[in-house]
């Protein structure tokens, strides 16, 4: 069967290549470099002594400099293991657990659909390149001649202009011979059943061509020229093609460049700002930043920055570099993106964040100043928990106990939405101890004065600016709350599916026998479980969501139900709310009931194979502990496979009218 462009992007993406070629080779320390996804080792393909083979992640390419061979992951499967071309597909895709899909003529048909729309894209990306350089184009090119742009950057990120007209486009490509459906599929004319004669949803407007991953252009950004126009930055809609919250602007180049300075070892420039890969907020910083030098630069599509672009950025780099205007809004966007980001770091998987003076962005600084000062920012980027802390004790009054234990609980429960158990940990140790130098009583003289009347406001890093606290805590008392706040949390899943029928109790009655028969690993979700199942059979089918908080809360439950529902939210988690629409709430609590059975399946399974390897150990069966040997590493594959689908259940569904970002600029 053909399989889709798209499905053999998803399993390659999920898989890193070092793990495909891993199995079969053995790196070389020396020149190996995990945390860059850089890798060497001697060639399977030919014998050598000396590793000239080597792989990188971040392409997904492997390249021997002795034999020549390279390729990707299937092409290492079928030129090694001789593996047809399915055969390989479907190795990859049981690594990234991801069903193959099933012959599909119609998605056949589909695919080849797209990629005549990929071929329209480019004739739209013509036209507005062309109507540029016409007398109608002079404002635009003014416009941009202002912004400081020249022509070789215009030409490089093929900017255009989308002439004041309702039909321009439409005729141009009509004339092509390109169908009216087509036109429409790509997005470019604004049509509908209430639209007698659809128009070009772009007029009067400079055009930023976006392109894929693959160099296509597959939507276009445009920004108004006349001050009157509703919105000043608008996109294209949702097509076939393109998907914007899983898309970012200048995605291939920056890319490119970011790998290029790696291996280049960005001689006499800061690495800060070349190594890595910028987030900054739009089209006009990522073009200005380019023209300046900084090529590795991209910008999410006029939305907050998205979970998935957030995984576009760490698949080209393990720390990525997110750049936001200095000012109010720009500080509510990086706290924003840092919640975002926090529930999903890793081991080499983290980012920092860059804040710019007050007033500027990264057009303004570099056309007016030069790329040093940007440089400077860079250099002085702040990892996320700096921003964590900061954003936590900035302009805070922590002179009584109440204020510092409440300072405590929110730290608590900000780290406690880390899935990684090893980062969750560190974290909740970082925040130990810069609450312990935090509150640390002031140096004394003469035997001090422990009690006076001094306060410590939220200031800068670590908590050192602003006066020291008279009265602190003790390392014990900050260790043991922070401990105990870690061990009162229930692991995310066993949460969302507690806290899910709290919200939407009409699942009890419509699945109360696989509710029911639900066992909790956490003793206070038991505790809780129990009295709920104790007030539903009481009440009955008249059980309401408020009656039932209530209910609970006398109970006992209040504090629990509390930090559940801050869980649930910081990890965005967003089918366990009380706003989800019903069908979401019960889609994702399935989802996640699923998952919950089959781990807990696979314990039992696992513990059941340990056991029976201990007695076969024991007995000397030469003949059965090979069996149970591979029948735990089946089931060990299978749990990874199932970690790895956990990340399916996700927020809102279309039912609950889930809203997008405010727009940016």
């Amino acid at each position: 069967m053909r399989f889709s462009n798209a499905f053999l992007d998803e399993i390659r993406d999920r898989v890193p290549i070092s793990d495909v070629i891993g199995r079969r080779v053995t790196w070389d320390r020396k020149k190996t470099n995990v945390s860059r996804g850089d890798y060497w080792a001697c060639c399977p393909f030919h014998g050598e002594k000396s590793p000239s083979f080597h792989c990188e992640d971040r392409k997904g390419r492997y390249h021997c400099f002795g034999c020549g061979v390279s390729g990707d992951h299937f092409r290492f499967l079928t030129d090694l293991d001789g593996l047809s071309f399915p055969e390989a597909v479907q190795q990859i895709a049981d690594l990234a657990g991801v069903a193959m899909p099933q012959p599909d003529p119609q998605a056949e048909q589909r695919e080849k659909e797209r990629m005549g729309l990929v071929e329209v894209m480019e004739m739209a990306t013509r036209f507005f390149e062309d109507q540029l350089q016409t007398p109608a184009g002079a404002k635009a090119r003014a416009y941009l001649r202002d912004r400081g742009l020249t022509g070789r950057t215009i030409e490089t990120f093929r900017l255009g202009y989308a002439p004041e007209s309702r039909n321009a486009l439409k005729e141009h490509l009509a004339r092509k011979g390109v169908p009216k459906e087509a036109i429409e599929a790509c997005g470019l004319v604004v049509h509908g059943p209430e639209i007698p004669v659809s128009y070009d949803r772009f007029r009067d407007r400079i055009m930023f061509p976006i392109h894929s991953v693959r160099e296509k252009v597959i939507a276009f950004g445009g920004r108004a020229m006349s001050p009157d126009a509703p919105a000043k930055y608008l996109n294209s809609n949702e097509t076939e093609l393109f998907h914007k919250g899983s898309v970012l602007y200048n995605h291939a180049r920056a890319r490119k460049a970011a790998q290029g300075a790696g291996r280049a070892g960005n001689a006499g420039q800061d690495d800060r700002a070349t190594g890595t890969i910028i987030a900054v907020e739009g089209y006009m910083d990522v073009i200005a930043l380019h023209q300046a030098g900084i090529e590795n630069a991209v910008a999410p599509l006029g939305t907050a920055l998205t979970e998935n672009q957030l995984d576009l950025l760490w698949r080209m780099t393990p720390e990525p570099v997110l750049c936001f205007d200095g000012d109010g809004a720009g500080i509510r966007a990086a706290n924003r993106a840092a919640d975002l980001a926090l529930p999903l770091i890793k081991p080499e998987r983290t980012v920092r964040f860059a804040l710019l003076p007050d007033g500027k962005d990264p057009d303004d600084l570099v056309r007016h100043e030069g790329r040093a000062p940007f440089d400077k920012v860079m250099a002085s980027a702040r990892p996320l928990a700096d921003m964590i802390w900061n954003r936590e004790v900035q302009g805070a009054n922590f002179d009584t106990p109440e204020s510092r234990a409440a300072l405590e609980a929110r730290l608590r429960q900000v780290t406690a939405v880390i899935v990684d158990e090893d980062v969750r940990r560190h974290y909740q140790q970082a925040m130990r101890d810069r609450l312990n130098s935090f509150f640390r009583p002031a140096q004394r003289q003469g035997g001090g004065n422990f009690g006076g009347n001094r306060q410590q406001r939220g200031g800068g890093r670590g908590g050192q600016q602003g006066n020291a606290v008279a009265t602190g805590i003790s390392d014990r008392l900050a260790r043991s709350a922070l401990v105990r706040g870690a061990q009162e949390l229930p692991a995310l899943r066993e949460s969302v599916l507690a806290l899910t029928v709290v919200n939407h109790p009409g699942l009890l009655f419509s699945d109360y026998d696989d509710i029911a028969s639900i066992e909790y690993d956490n003793r206070d979700l038991q505790r809780l479980w129990s009295a709920l199942l104790g007030i539903a059979g009481s009440v009955g089918a008249r059980l309401e969501r408020d009656r039932l908080i209530e209910d609970l809360e006398t109970a006992g439950f209040e504090t629990l139900l509390k930090g559940l529902e801050q869980q649930i939210r910081n990890s965005r988690l967003w089918t366990a709310t009380a706003e989800a629409a019903p069908e979401d709430a019960r889609e994702g609590y399935l989802q996640a009931l699923a998952l919950h059975k089959r781990t807990r399946a696979l314990l039992w399974q696992r513990r059941e194979l340990e056991r029976e390897l201990a007695v076969s150990t024991e007995e000397g069966d030469d003949e059965r502990v090979p069996q149970i040997l591979r029948a735990l590493q089946e089931v060990q594959l299978e749990t990874v496979r199932m970690e790895n689908q956990e990340a399916i259940i996700e927020g809102f569904g279309v039912l609950s009218g889930r809203v997008k970002g405010p727009a940016g600029k």
